[in-house]
């Protein structure tokens, strides 16, 4: 079945962050994202894929079946993955997913969406605590470094959040880790003005 150039089916594949958890419209950045691609003239059906709490390893056993069943022959398929904060949460002591992982996770899953559909990955936003910060900021670089070796479009963010206005103020808050409203208008605004995103007037 050829493609349909004006069936565009969309899936944000990811943990909370993607999910929207502490937006009080329940949209998140994906969810605006979809809006305002619906605004500028697109035919899109997104699907929402964050999962809470979800690590790179639970993602790379899901996202596969999911989008499957969601981006079918005939659509113009389109997947975006955000993960990393949850890989780098400490807990009792120990990394719940240890750097070398995250990064094995993180290249067999873009590289496998990559030969199916349209891929871009964004990455993990900021923590208000400093040390798991850190941890964010160093798995952000070996993400870039591995998508560009890749050739997978991506886009970290967690710089712009951290110096947003909103962010951290929005996440310290509410449960010490989610924005709210302005938070994640930031975050969409920050995919829709990136030159990779795809649904532009």
């Amino acid at each position: 079945m050829s493609q349909k150039p004006d069936d565009h089916r969309i899936c944000f594949i990811g943990d909370s962050f993607v999910q929207g958890t502490g937006d009080p419209l329940c949209l998140g950045w994906a969810g605006r994202l979809a809006q305002r691609a619906v605004a500028n003239g697109f035919r899109l059906t997104h699907y929402n894929l964050g999962i809470r709490r979800n690590t790179s390893r639970d993602i790379a056993t899901r996202w596969l079946a999911e989008c499957t069943a969601r981006l079918p022959a005939g659509c113009v398929p389109h997947a975006v993955f955000s993960f990393g904060v949850n890989d780098t949460m400490m807990e009792n002591g120990t990394r719940r997913i240890e750097e070398a992982e995250s990064i094995a996770n993180f290249r067999i899953i873009l590289q496998e969406a990559a030969s199916r559909y349209a891929v871009l990955a964004v990455g993990p936003p900021p923590m208000p605590d400093d040390a798991h910060l850190q941890r964010i900021a160093q798995l952000d670089r070996q993400f870039a470094l591995h998508a560009a070796e890749c050739g997978i479009p991506y886009l970290s963010v967690w710089q712009a959040l951290r110096d947003d206005a909103h962010w951290l103020d929005e996440a310290r808050a509410d449960d010490g880790a989610h924005p709210g409203r302005r938070g994640y208008d930031r975050l969409a605004a920050l995919v829709e003005e990136w030159d990779k995103w795809w649904f532009k007037k």
